[in-house]
């Protein structure tokens, strides 16, 4: 399974990339693999300022439903339309793609030190091995 080293990751199995500020969160190639095939993915929150490890969606698969919690503060930016269900590439991508087009939110960060409290991806290997 893909733990690029460029990402920063949660216990619960977020994968988290910075740019100015600006937070792309998804879910793990590990966590994809472990719910099967997702069929809807429900943000709610699109506006909103939530802090660390707050719920901010959920993801459903064939056999689980799943929620999603905040790596880090901040406010909600973005919700990944090509993961709507009723888009024609929807919510598979984060099969196929956790990493680039399967992305799931972007977030203003709040505070930058949280950062400092996700995993890198040896630390991510380890807790999954």
């Amino acid at each position: 399974m893909a733990t690029p080293d460029n990402l920063k990751y949660t216990k619960e199995h977020e994968w988290v990339s910075i740019q100015d500020g600006i937070a792309t969160i998804g879910i793990t190639d590990h966590a994809q693999s472990e719910l099967g095939e997702i069929v809807y993915v429900e943000i709610e929150t699109v506006g909103e300022d939530l802090s660390k490890d707050e719920v901010f969606g959920t993801i459903e698969a064939v056999k689980t439903t799943s929620d999603l919690f905040m790596p880090l503060s901040g406010k909600v930016l973005e919700f990944n339309s090509n993961l709507d269900e009723s888009e024609e590439d929807n919510p598979g991508l984060v099969n196929e793609d956790p990493y680039q087009e399967g992305w799931i939110i972007k977030v203003k960060i709040s505070d930058e030190s949280e950062v400092e409290t996700l995993l890198s991806a040896t630390e991510y290997e380890n807790l999954i091995s």
